[in-house]
């Protein structure tokens, strides 16, 4: 029989060699020095062998464990080998029941109706805030409190609206998983009353010029990355919504030494769907006011070396990042009181006011198309024609707007050059 001191002793050789040690168990030595456990035994009448692993990290007691066990299934008329290769289905089994690569699944079989951004957003979120507690879970096993104990996890953050969005996501994932026949319940749909309700209403946002003035005065007046506070000066300017701002990409812009500058937002960027997206007559062109010009052009000179507009700290590939610009306004002491997207409010509002008081009744249909309301029966034809409607117009308005808002602030050159006042 073999002792550790042999098998640590054994050395290679020109051809392979077998150190035997009992009821058919051997180290198996190569010629270029590799040991692994082995066993030989007779099924059916036909000699058969098993492999244990590879010595030292398979030790001489383990192999002589392992080879008693198979002695036993053989004893007991089971081939080891052929139940080797059934525990080792069962397991592969088991792992594509697990809660992660079932989402994945679901996930690969959605994205297709979903806008890139959305279907990566999804995934991510799910990254974050899922996987994590419950990725490496059967699914069929997965209870309530356990979905509750990762949706309270979200809530404690205050992102309610991100827990609830989850919620509706796994129980879709939970249904994808019944028609598949790996599970019979959905606990996400159980939990739906028990979570924080989301507040309903409009996004928070002030509604006189002068308050707009101070928010960004507020805002522009915090120690923060350039980039943050350009972006924010632009978004307030043009009140596009926050994402087309953070991703707004050089070649985007035109014009800017003319007296027509124009921003032409891709119609993948906008919030359409998936057809709108794919289809060019429907990208968004935004006249630029002399202020919202000055903010692309310090742009430009501070980050003009990337593809983005507004580029993260990390990064001048990368974007600034969803909450950035949401952080810096909660920063600046605004929540509750205006949030980025609330710019797109405060613009209606008080150009839709302006208009009445100056009795321009057509304004409103302006001001909708400037904030890029697209009516749901419009087609593609029309979108080009609405692309250039009433576009004089609307660079009036939206110079209009940029006198009212940027009055006695610091110049756009000064955020680019200075990150705090």
């Amino acid at each position: 029989m073999l002792t550790d001191t042999k098998c640590r002793n054994a050395r290679k050789a020109e051809k392979p060699q077998k150190l035997s040690d009992a009821h058919g168990l051997y180290l198996y030595v190569t010629p270029t020095g590799f040991k692994s456990w082995r066993m030989k035994y007779r099924f059916g009448n036909k000699e058969k062998r098993l492999t244990f692993g590879g010595y030292p990290e398979v030790s001489l007691q383990d192999a002589r464990e392992l080879r008693n066990a198979a002695r036993l299934l053989l004893r007991a008329g089971i081939d080891p080998a052929i139940e080797r290769k059934q525990r080792e289905a069962t397991i592969a089994s088991e792992s594509l029941r697990l809660f992660e690569p079932i989402a994945r699944a679901w996930h690969d079989s959605q994205k297709a109706t979903w806008s890139p951004r959305y279907a990566a957003k999804t995934l991510a979120s799910m990254e974050k805030d899922v996987f994590p507690s419950l990725g490496n879970v059967p699914i069929g096993s997965i209870t309530v409190p356990m979905v509750l104990k990762a949706l309270r996890a979200v809530e404690e953050r205050a992102a309610i609206e991100t827990a609830h969005r989850l919620r509706q996501h796994m129980s879709e994932i939970f249904l994808y998983a019944i028609g598949a026949g790996l599970t019979d319940t959905d606990p996400a749909h159980v939990v739906k009353p028990a979570l924080l309700p989301m507040t309903k209403g409009r996004r928070p946002a002030v509604r006189l010029a002068s308050e707009a003035t101070a928010v960004l005065a507020r805002v522009e007046a915090m120690d923060a990355f350039p980039a943050t506070k350009l972006a924010s000066r632009l978004l307030a300017l043009t009140a596009a919504r926050p994402g087309v701002v953070r991703m707004a990409a050089l070649q985007e812009f035109e014009g800017l030494d003319s007296t027509t500058p124009l921003w032409r937002v891709p119609a993948e960027k906008m919030k359409l769907t998936v057809e709108r997206k794919n289809d060019a007559d429907f990208e968004f062109v935004i006249p630029l006011s002399t202020q919202a010009v000055e903010v692309v052009r310090a742009a430009l000179l501070r980050f003009g070396g990337g593809p983005l507009l507004f580029p993260s700290v990390r990064s001048p590939k990368n974007p600034l990042s969803d909450n950035t610009l949401s952080k810096l306004y909660r920063d600046a002491g605004q929540r509750g009181r205006h949030v980025p997207h609330g710019w797109r409010a405060t613009f209606s509002t008080v150009m839709n006011e302006l208009a009445a008081v100056d009795d321009r009744t057509g304004d409103r249909g302006v001001i909708d198309l400037m904030l890029a309301h697209v009516p749901a029966g419009m087609s593609a034809s029309e979108a080009a024609y609405n692309r250039a409607m009433y576009m004089p117009r609307r660079r009036a308005i939206a110079q209009a707007w940029a006198d009212l808002l940027i009055v006695d602030l610091q110049s756009a050159q000064q955020l680019a050059e200075r990150t705090a006042q």
